[in-house]
C-alpha cells in the first residue's frame, strides 16, 4: 500500500517493537519518540507496545510512555494489560515437545525456561551460569532477581511453560534453530532474533502458530480494528509478519534487510528518532 498522507485517515492502531525500534542504541526511549507516542494517543490512536521483552522488562518503557492498554510481551505467546499486568492471553508449549526441545537446545548449554509468574516475582528457570553459553551466563548474570536458579532446567514441571530459550553466537544458534525445524517441522514456533542489548543471538521456541502479529490480530478483533486500519513499525524478523500484514508496515533504518524488503516504507534509524519521523509523517 502507499504510505502517503492520505493513510493518516484509516489508521487507528501504532503497533511498535521496543528494541531497535522505541528504544535507542543507548537502551533509552529518546525526547522526541516520547513526545511523538504521546502525540499519536492524543489524536486518538490506540499505541500496543509488541516486544520480544518480558513484561518485567517491558514495563519501564510502558509507563514512560504512559501506556494503559494491551501489549504483546514474549513475542506474541502472553497478551497483558500494560497498567496492571494482568494476563489477559497466554500460550503454553504443549508438554509433548518440551523433552525432546530441550534435549536438543541442551546440547549448547542448558536453556532457559519461561513462565508467566509476574506477581510472583518469576520469570524464568535456569541453572547455574558457570554451565551455560557465556553470552548466555551474562544475562543470568545481571538478572539475578527474576531467575530462579534450579538445578535440572529439564526436570521442571510441564503445564505452564510458555517459551524456551537460548542465547549463544549465531552459528550455534542456527544449527539448533535447523535441527528443531528437522524434527518438528511447523508443529512448534521458532524465532531467531539479534539479542539487542546483549551479545550474539537468541533462538525462541514456542507453541506453534503464536507471533506478535497473531497476539495483535487478536486484539484488533476485540476492538473492532480491521488490519488496513494498523500501522506497524518494526526492525527484527520477529516484526516481518505483523508489518506484512498491517495497512502500513514501516521498517527502522536499522531494521535488517529483510524487515526492509517487505514495508511499505523505510523511516529513520533508532539513533536518529526513527520512530517519531515515522508518527510524524502518518499525522500529517
Amino acid at each position: 500500500m502507499s504510505a502517503d498522507s492520505s493513510a493518516r485517515g484509516r489508521i487507528r492502531l501504532l503497533a511498535l517493537d521496543a528494541d531497535g525500534t522505541l528504544v535507542g542504541p543507548d537502551g533509552v526511549v529518546r525526547p522526541a519518540v516520547k513526545e511523538a507516542v504521546a502525540m499519536a494517543q492524543d489524536q486518538g490512536l490506540l499505541v500496543v507496545v509488541c516486544t520480544g521483552r518480558r513484561y518485567r522488562t517491558a514495563r519501564p518503557i510502558l509507563e514512560e510512555l504512559d501506556l494503559d492498554g494491551p501489549v504483546v510481551v514474549h513475542n506474541g505467546v502472553v497478551v497483558k494489560n500494560a497498567r496492571t499486568g494482568e494476563t489477559t492471553e497466554q500460550h503454553f508449549l504443549p508438554d509433548e515437545f518440551f523433552a525432546p526441545v530441550m534435549e536438543i537446545m541442551g546440547d549448547l548449554g542448558p536453556p532457559l525456561v519461561y513462565v508467566d509468574r509476574y506477581f510472583d516475582g518469576i520469570d524464568l528457570y535456569a541453572e547455574p551460569s558457570d554451565r551455560c553459553h557465556e553470552f548466555q551466563a551474562e544475562y543470568l548474570e545481571s538478572n539475578p532477581n527474576v531467575v530462579h536458579e534450579v538445578e535440572s532446567v529439564a526436570a521442571l514441571p510441564t503445564g505452564s511453560v510458555v517459551m524456551i530459550s537460548s542465547m549463544a553466537d549465531s552459528e550455534s544458534l542456527l544449527t539448533l534453530k535447523g535441527r528443531i525445524e528437522g524434527q518438528f517441522g511447523d508443529r512448534v514456533q521458532t524465532n531467531y532474533i539479534m539479542n539487542t542489548n546483549y551479545r550474539g543471538h537468541i533462538l525462541e521456541v514456542t507453541r506453534a502458530g503464536v507471533s506478535k502479529w497473531t497476539a495483535l490480530a487478536k486484539i484488533c478483533e476485540g476492538l473492532g480494528i480491521a488490519p488496513s486500519e494498523i500501522a506497524a513499525i518494526g526492525d527484527d524478523t520477529n516484526d516481518i509478519e505483523m508489518i506484512i500484514n498491517a495497512g502500513m508496515g514501516i521498517a527502522m533504518g536499522n531494521a535488517v534487510d529483510e524487515v526492509k524488503r517487505v514495508a511499505d516504507y523505510e523511516t529513520e534509524s533508532n539513533a536518529r528518532d526513527g520512530v517519531a519521523r515515522a508518527i510524524e509523517r502518518l499525522l500529517r
